[in-house]
């Protein structure tokens, strides 16, 4: 299975794919040191872009998965009422790609509790999604749950085209559709995995470290590999069965 990468960062969500047996084609990043980071670490990926608001995708980006966490300072309960977010939000983006490209699967991720004058709450992006064709799963996940030293809840919507998800006849037999299994999994508790490093060997009151603050800044805002590869692998296992 292909897919494309949007609101990348440094790679987290990637390279958990990866790790299920997906392939990256492309990445769509703006910021300069995760822009180096994904040039180093994903040598191998065909094409990228820089702002998303300028990415105009068309056959050559064609995929079967595309990813993202659009900014998420706007969503967030985190964020004061008084602090105003330096991040736009950029969910209509992240619809308007979709729209052009809609590929099968659709895997985005956020935080599980937001704002109520959040601008891309969940629900709205399922409702979006729902209008593009797709059958939606939204399901919240926790950092802790896959070794992390951290609680960190995420909340993913796993968006299937609807025309894909469709029961089908085989030899006169009604089948089971793929999304039904994928549901399945993804309700259930996943299995503790080994213990993994969530914070860099990096201090915040440290000197004289380069790239000190956007290292801190890229870990923070991306997704844990070990997450990513659990839900990569459902998808990938729906996929062989059919």
């Amino acid at each position: 299975m292909t897919f494309g990468s949007l609101f990348t960062g440094i790679g987290g969500m990637d390279l958990g794919l990866e790790r299920a047996g997906m392939t990256c084609r492309w990445q769509v990043e703006n910021n300069g040191y995760c822009q180096r980071i994904l040039e180093l670490r994903f040598p191998d990926v065909e094409r990228r872009w820089g702002d998303v608001r300028t990415f105009n995708p068309g056959c050559p980006w064609r995929v079967d998965l595309v990813c993202g966490g659009d900014p998420c300072q706007e969503n967030s309960n985190a964020r004061p009422s008084h602090h105003q977010s330096l991040q736009p939000s950029l969910g209509h983006e992240f619809i308007r790609v979709l729209e052009m490209l809609r590929p099968r699967y659709v895997l985005r991720e956020n935080p599980s509790v937001v704002r109520a004058d959040a601008p891309w709450p969940w629900h709205r992006f399922r409702s979006e999604l729902e209008r593009l064709g797709y059958a939606v799963l939204p399901f919240r996940l926790r950092a802790c749950c896959f070794g992390a030293p951290h609680r960190r809840d995420r909340l993913f919507l796993l968006a299937e085209l609807a025309d894909a998800n469709s029961l089908r006849w085989t030899e006169g037999k009604r089948t089971e559709s793929r999304k039904t299994t994928i549901i399945h999994k993804a309700s259930s508790e996943p299995e503790r995995c080994t213990w993994w490093e969530a914070e860099p060997a990096v201090q915040r009151v440290a000197s004289r470290v380069p790239d000190r603050m956007e290292r801190l800044r890229g870990i923070g805002n991306s997704v844990p590999p070990p997450m990513a590869e659990w839900i990569g692998r459902l998808i990938v296992s729906a996929e062989e069965r059919q």
